[in-house]
């Protein structure tokens, strides 16, 4: 990692003095997701709820990814949303779970039977590398006499993935100390003895904004409600969604490089997003500051006055399909987001990964992304987070990757969103979904080999920073596809021809097939009824549900 994105994590970090805590989170009653961050933002301040604990004296340094998954031991309940997060404290074990039982009591649990339904529940799975067992001597080794006591590691993590895979994606390598096996080897034992009809699911929430009537606890930021969700199946190969999203790329601009001043007046704009929403979008992209190169400067209130009213728009829409459409607003700038999503966003794009247009990182791109990052965590909202090369007026050399491409976006973005979602006020890591930047700091063939193998990019494999996330690919109507279509065939007998962007949808529609075959998330795209018929085709070939 860079030294100036290393430095984002060990400012916020808390003291080495303190020791390492991994906390199993899990819920099924109420809004599962919301419950959860409640939860979490608790436990970053403790003293709310314990006095005699400093406001400072437990930080969150890590979360894994989301996971909906099927009850165990008692299945007859609803599923539920299980994480876990990795936090820094120097609080003694039998305060922490004090803390921690408050905590779900705040939140609402309330008496049930054992591994009944819950509201939330915390449990203390890993402190340090110590073991701790405050049963009577007699109990110790068994799995009775746990009401109110505290045994760690957790006796029975060696037999739940829904444990086990959350703390993979933190501490892969760590090795449990009584089992002496690392967490991935756990884990990979557990995969090949399940039987489970019902296998876990990777779960992006959405939060819901404007933010309507919901319980608001005093101390916290408040929580929005987050009843909806896309799931990605997990894999050791070529993790693919449930289902395709399609994004729609609605520019409120004058001068975007393919539909500049087409949808940038109120009318023409609330009429391409109903069109979309029709024509199977499942979420609206709302810029209004293009990226093209050579693009005017816009202000950050002007391109506020761009794009909100575009928003409230929609969301005051009669058909209730289309003012209840997921939106996402495309911005670097954190007063556009977070003005945007009071609005009604649900998603922050950032094509800068929250560092600037800054190339090579600079000071301001360390501010930049800390203040970014401070919005997006307060907002709760699912964050796009894409590879490049800052401004694409300034920066024109694009040759050298270290590795090659698929290494150096992986290397690039992967140090960009380590610093985002890891030290204290880290953005959920279940937050973030990823874009290798298609069309951005990148030649023709580079752009076909990141197309060619962008399941690369995210795959589970040994030191890759980008494992797991899921993945958007926005290649529409892009300049090196027009660069492609210039070329003439290799016998000569087609002399290749010049495009303008919107005359590249079929060139579009290959890149989006591609995707699909590589197991991308979200494809962006201009043209939705076209690309949803080549995602619905392309899904079926490639054994989507």
């Amino acid at each position: 990692m860079t030294g100036l994105l290393a430095s984002v994590i060990q400012n916020v970090s808390s003291s080495t003095a303190k020791r390492s805590v991994a906390i199993a989170i899990g819920s099924n009653l109420g809004d599962r997701f919301a419950n959860i961050e409640t939860a979490l933002r608790l436990i970053e301040q403790p003293n709310l709820l314990l006095a005699s604990v400093a406001a400072d004296t437990i930080s969150v340094v890590d979360t894994s990814f989301m996971y909906e998954t099927a009850p165990m031991y008692v299945t007859d309940q609803p599923r539920f949303a299980n994480c876990a997060c990795l936090i820094e404290t120097d609080i003694q074990p039998r305060i922490l779970l004090t803390l921690l039982k408050r905590i779900e009591t705040t939140v609402g649990r309330v008496p049930s039977i054992q591994n009944g339904p819950r509201a939330v529940d915390l449990d203390i799975i890993l402190y340090d590398n110590e073991i701790i067992d405050t049963r009577a001597e007699g109990l110790r080794g068994t799995l009775d006499g746990l009401t109110d006591e505290l045994v760690v590691p957790h006796p029975r993590v060696a037999e739940r993935e829904f444990v086990l895979r959350p703390l993979a994606d933190m501490v892969p390598e760590f090795v449990h100390p009584v089992h002496k096996k690392s967490i991935r080897t756990l884990l990979d034992d557990v995969i090949r003895q399940s039987t489970g009809d019902f296998p876990m699911l990777k779960v992006t929430p959405f939060a819901d904004y404007p933010i309507a009537e919901t319980r608001q606890l005093p101390g916290i930021h408040q929580v929005p409600s987050m009843g909806r969700y896309w799931t990605t199946h997990c894999s050791n190969d070529v993790q693919r969604p449930m289902k395709v999203k399609l994004m729609a790329t609605l520019n409120a601009t004058p001068d975007s490089f393919s539909d500049g001043s087409v949808n940038n007046t109120l009318s023409t704009a609330l009429a391409y997003s109903t069109t979309s929403v029709r024509a199977g979008a499942d979420i609206i992209d709302i810029g209004g500051y293009s990226t093209r190169p050579g693009a005017a400067f816009v202000s950050s209130e002007e391109e506020c006055q761009r794009v909100v009213p575009v928003i409230q728009a929609i969301r005051s829409h009669e058909d209730q399909d289309v003012s209840s459409a997921l939106i996402s607003i495309d911005t670097f700038r954190w007063e556009v987001a977070e003005a945007a999503v009071l609005a009604g966003a649900n998603c922050i794009n950032d094509v800068y990964s929250f560092t600037g247009f800054d190339y090579p990182l600079t000071e301001t791109s360390e501010k930049h992304l800390l203040k970014m990052r401070e919005v997006a965590r307060k907002l709760a909202v699912p964050v796009i987070l894409m590879h490049s090369r800052g401004d694409a007026g300034s920066n024109k050399d694009y040759s050298h990757y270290k590795g090659g491409v698929l290494e150096g976006v992986r290397v690039e973005l992967g140090e960009k969103v380590e610093a985002i979602i890891k030290g204290k006020g880290g953005v959920r890591r279940w937050f973030v979904i990823v874009d290798p930047g298609i069309g951005f700091s990148k030649t023709a063939e580079a752009n076909c080999a990141l197309l060619r193998e962008a399941s690369s990019i995210t795959a589970n494999t040994l030191m890759n920073p980008l494992a797991g996330y899921p993945q958007l690919i926005g290649s529409s109507r892009k300049s090196f596809l027009g660069a492609i279509l210039e070329r003439p065939d290799v016998d000569g007998t087609y002399k290749g021809r010049k495009t303008q962007p919107k005359e590249r949808g079929w060139a579009t529609a290959a890149t989006v097939a591609c995707a699909i075959q590589q197991g991308a998330s979200v494809v962006r795209v201009h043209d939705v009824q076209e690309m949803r018929d080549v995602v619905a085709v392309a899904s079926a070939i490639w054994s989507y549900p």
